[in-house]
């Protein structure tokens, strides 16, 4: 038979049973060709809304896949049935089943993995950035999403629980106050202790130049390996504060809120009954019962003060450039009549690329304008003192007047008085990136801050204290301040092989104007000019008019290099020279240098074997020197004349006038303050669930700067500023995040800091410059206190040291049993400061909290040691707490008055409902918040969280008792993307 396919030979054996399977493979695969395939197409977001270029998309099992555009869209043929895997870096990934119904296009929003996200956060280190993977220096992040959220009047009050070793001290209620900062310690006796800020790259500016809303992410610089590159305004730690700015897309965000507040607690004072109790009791027949049953301190408070803010931004952002504008308005009131904070706040800021991305512009401007009424804290004292029967008014409707010494009436102080402040801030910087040359970049920076501060303060002739003895008191006052600043440098990046070096260097110059002046005058025939014509006073006073200005330079010459070698071994060294007119002539530049490495030692093979449980470990060590110029202020080193009190006759004029007379020492060899630090860290984290770091440091501070008294002669003045003695603070700080639980429903998250730091004074004196003892927290205006101080700045004792007679209780005669010899009987140092929060989603629910707490500063209850005086009853007022004390004895500063303020704040508790706008990144939330809803403590004053800085008072609670409110408020935020 002819057969056209007699001549293939089919094989026989194993090569047969291989060619079947081959053959069953061909048809399979023919099979799966002729599956049912469609064109899906989609968009990849993160759960903020903002669109992710460069997600991958891939057909599950096959090599099928793409990647989003710039929009973070996507398009893919794929089979029916089959399914999509959508990840990228720092985000879980996530699947999607493909079916026939699968027509609209998708919308993915990817959720962060914590862990994953960490190793490639870009950390900002001072003129640049690096992944947090890299760093070898101590450096803490705070991403937007966890600063503290809620009626913010002070914007370092975000940062408050959040980093460890960073301590945020707001000591008042009042919404016009600003808080304290400090890092790992104080450095200095008179210079400031707050770290140095920088914004958007612009540095030395005042923090509250912007607002919560517009921060991005702010990150801590602790070590002086990260901080040495700002040399002589680095020994404090840096603040630098990133801004927010649109990458991408067209969005809208609104966020307001309404609240009302209260004080959270009062002094638990003698009522009108108690007190006729008492004198009914003891019958004391002098006593004199005005009739009226008064609570002084509610008295001087509102029921219910609102607040109310409302932030919108808008923003839009393309491949080649993007724009972002913010406007906020916040409107607090005090707990305390009449006072309160109004402000407006605007920022924008923009960024466009040109070249093909060669070179990129950055502009931005942010202002804003305070208004508030200040207020006489006198006032406190006084409510305290007054007999609760004595009525607010008279019967003829006029503020009760009682003859006593600091017994005005307070509700008249509060209320005939007319105060205004205004404080204006305004930042703008223009930035220039040039890329050359492959691995060069060269960026010039040009800023300019400007702060100017307004005071207007009327007493009317029928006011109490001051304006009747002055038949009428007004004052004007003005000050400003003009920081420009230059800085460019050059960035060199490159990888070759295993290696990748960064290197930095550049050139800084910064020019600081100040000026200001005022005016008071007395005497006004008609209280109706206020303090609008201050030329209608009719009283004239030397010292009624002053003005002053004054300027200051720095110029600097900063560099740093950052090696890697197979990101398991890092080194960073820094260096910079700066160059000021506010040092002396033999000391115009300081040198500022450090070096860091760091070791990832989950990059070895011998860690592989522990990989499923530490995810990752680096250790960190370094070494650096930082310095502080603040305190020696402008002019300082130099031999200057001032207008002595006393005018002598001049016969060429036939007249008399002023003395000058030299009003300061020269000091040629005046310089900053040195600090030098050393820190050795780890970063870990275990599980893929908890990350952490534990750092150790030890920090020295040298030629510290203080008014030292000198003989006269050879000096002409008895006083100089000089450079001489030396501290040390040395701590431990600990981080802690942990994702507990992670899945599509349910989320919680946990994040937990510890530090402890201890400081010591360890020379106060040379062969120069001599002194055993600085005496401060100085107890004058007290009663009996005149001429004394409660605290000691001594060699071996912490700064804030109180320094008194030990009391051992009270004898049977409710006198004081005190030591023969003062000695320290306490000190305002924490032991330890703690913040602790919680995260939790369900759904579209979220609730979480806030808190922090400082554990082991003593406190002296100032109040308490006035206000428990067995002279006070009948005609003043006492604590309901005196009448149990068994005290019999007048006022005595010693240790029973020091108490143990250690306090736990919960600071926010949020609950909030989302509710998403279907196939849309849009959508609105609901939510509730709760403000200083809690404090555990066992201090008996009003509030334990009392001013810990400063030589003049740390740690002294003496009236101020501005009560902190309670604030529950209703917020609404709408974001809608495009």
């Amino acid at each position: 038979m002819n057969n056209k396919y007699s001549h293939i030979n089919f094989p026989k054996g194993k090569t047969r049973k291989s060619f079947v399977l081959i053959v069953v493979l061909f048809f399979l695969t023919l099979t799966i060709n002729a599956q049912e395939k469609k064109i899906v197409t989609g968009t990849v977001l993160d759960e903020t809304g903002i669109t992710l270029a460069g997600a991958t998309i891939l057909e599950s099992k096959t090599i099928n896949g793409t990647t989003t555009n710039f929009d973070g869209k996507f398009e893919l043929e794929v089979a029916v049935g089959g399914t999509l895997e959508i990840s990228y870096i720092g985000y879980t990934s996530q699947q999607i089943q493909i079916t026939a119904n699968t027509n609209a296009p998708l919308t993915i929003t990817l959720k962060e993995d914590a862990f994953a996200l960490d190793a490639v956060k870009i950390v900002s280190v001072g003129y640049g950035t690096m992944k947090k993977s890299d760093l070898t220096g101590a450096i803490s992040t705070v991403s937007s999403k966890e600063l503290v959220q809620g009626t913010i009047t002070s914007t370092e009050q975000v940062l408050q629980g959040k980093v460890a070793g960073l301590v945020v001290t707001q000591d008042t209620g009042d919404p016009s106050s600003g808080s304290s900062l400090r890092l790992r310690g104080g450095t200095s006796l008179t210079a400031s202790n707050n770290p140095l800020i920088v914004v958007d790259g612009v540095s030395g500016v005042d923090i509250n130049v912007v607002q919560p809303a517009d921060i991005e992410s702010v990150d801590v610089l602790k070590d002086a390996s990260a901080t040495a590159i700002y040399g002589s305004r680095g020994a404090n730690g840096v603040i630098i504060i990133t801004t927010k700015s649109k990458k991408k897309g067209l969005s809208f965000n609104y966020n307001g809120f309404t609240g009302i507040s209260q004080a959270s607690n009062h002094l638990d004072m003698l009522s009108a009954n108690q007190w006729r109790g008492y004198v009914r009791d003891n019958n004391l027949t002098d006593a004199i019962d005005f009739g009226a049953d008064t609570d002084w301190q509610s008295e001087l408070e509102r029921n219910m003060a609102s607040t109310q803010s409302h932030v919108i931004n808008m923003a839009s952002g393309t491949e080649t450039g993007g724009l972002r504008a913010s406007i906020s308005y916040l409107n607090k009131e005090g707990i305390i009549k009449t006072t309160g904070m109004e402000r407006l706040n605007a920022s924008l800021n923009t960024h466009q690329y040109i070249l093909d991305k060669a070179i990129k512009f950055d502009a931005g401007l942010f202002a804003n304008i305070d208004k508030w009424h200040p207020l006489d804290y006198r006032i406190f004292e006084r409510a305290f003192n007054l007999n609760p029967t004595i009525p607010v008014y008279d019967a003829d409707g006029n503020f009760t007047e009682v003859g006593g010494t600091l017994y005005e009436n307070p509700v008249e102080i509060l209320t005939n008085r007319n105060a205004d402040s205004k404080r204006n801030r305004l930042l703008g910087y223009f930035k220039t990136e040039a890329n050359f040359l492959n691995d060069f970049q060269a960026i010039l920076n040009l800023s300019v801050e400007h702060n100017a501060n307004t005071g207007n303060t009327y007493k009317p002739t029928y006011a109490v204290m001051e304006g009747r003895s002055e038949n009428g008191y007004g004052q004007k006052t003005y000050g400003e301040y003009t920081t420009m600043q230059l800085e460019a440098y050059l960035n060199y990046n490159k990888e070759f092989g295993k290696s990748t070096l960064n290197a930095m260097a550049g050139y800084s110059y910064l020019n600081n104007i100040y000026e200001g002046f005022g005016a008071q005058r007395s005497g006004f025939v008609t209280d109706l000019f206020e303090y609008n014509n201050l030329g209608a006073g009719q009283n004239y006073r030397l010292g009624d008019v002053y003005s002053y200005k004054g300027k200051s330079n720095l110029v600097s010459l900063f560099a740093r290099a950052n090696y890697a070698y197979d990101s398991r071994y890092m080194f960073t060294a820094t260096i910079r020279k700066d160059g000021s007119s506010r040092f002396g002539e033999n000391n115009k530049w300081g040198i500022f240098p450090s070096g860091s490495v760091a070791w990832n030692v989950t990059g070895e093979d011998f860690m592989q074997a522990s990989e499923d449980w530490l995810t990752s470990l680096k250790l960190r060590a370094s070494y650096g020197v930082t310095g502080n110029q603040d305190g020696i202020g402008e002019y300082k080193s130099l031999s200057i004349l001032g207008v002595g009190g006393d005018s002598y006759y001049d016969p060429a004029t036939d007249s008399w006038s002023l003395a000058y007379s030299p009003a300061q020492n020269p000091n040629p060899d005046l310089k900053w303050e040195s600090t030098t630090q050393v820190n050795i860290g780890l970063d870990f984290s275990l599980f893929n669930r908890i990350s952490g770091s534990l750092d150790w440091y030890n920090k020295k501070t040298e030629d510290l700067l203080y008014t030292y008294e000198v003989p006269q002669p050879p000096y002409l003045v008895g006083t100089i500023l000089a450079n001489v003695g030396e501290l040390t603070n040395q701590g431990l700080e600990l981080t802690l995040n942990a994702n507990i639980i992670q899945n599509d429903n349910f989320n919680w998250d946990t994040n937990f800091t510890f530090a402890k730091n201890t400081q010591e004074i360890v020379k106060l004196s040379n062969q120069i410059y001599e002194t055993d003892v600085i005496y401060s927290g100085s107890l004058h205006g007290l009663s009996g206190m005149s001429n004394q101080f409660s605290q000691v700045i001594k060699e071996g004792y912490p700064v804030g040291t109180f320094w008194g007679y030990e009391s051992s209780g009270l004898d049977e005669n409710g006198e004081f049993i005190l030591s023969d010899e003062k000695t320290a009987i306490g000190n305002v140092q924490p032991d330890f400061t703690i913040g602790f929060g919680m995260n939790f989603t369900y759904n579209n629910f979220d609730f979480g909290f806030t808190s922090y707490g400082s554990f082991g500063q003593d406190v002296l209850n100032a109040t308490n040691m006035m206000l428990y005086d067995p002279n006070r009853l009948p005609a003043y007022n006492v604590p309901d707490a005196y009448l149990d004390s068994g005290i019999n004895s007048a006022p005595t500063f010693s240790s029973y008055w020091i108490e143990d303020a250690s306090f736990f704040r919960l600071q926010t508790v949020t609950l909030g409902y989302t509710i998403p706008f279907k196939n849309s990144t849009s959508k609105i939330r609901f939510y509730v918040l709760g403000e200083n809803l809690a404090v555990f403590t066992n201090y008996e004053g009003v509030d334990p969280e009392v001013n810990l800085t400063g030589l003049d008072n740390p740690g002294i609670d003496r009236f101020n008792n501005y009560p902190r409110p309670t604030t529950v408020s209703l917020g609404l935020n709408l974001s809608l993307g495009y």
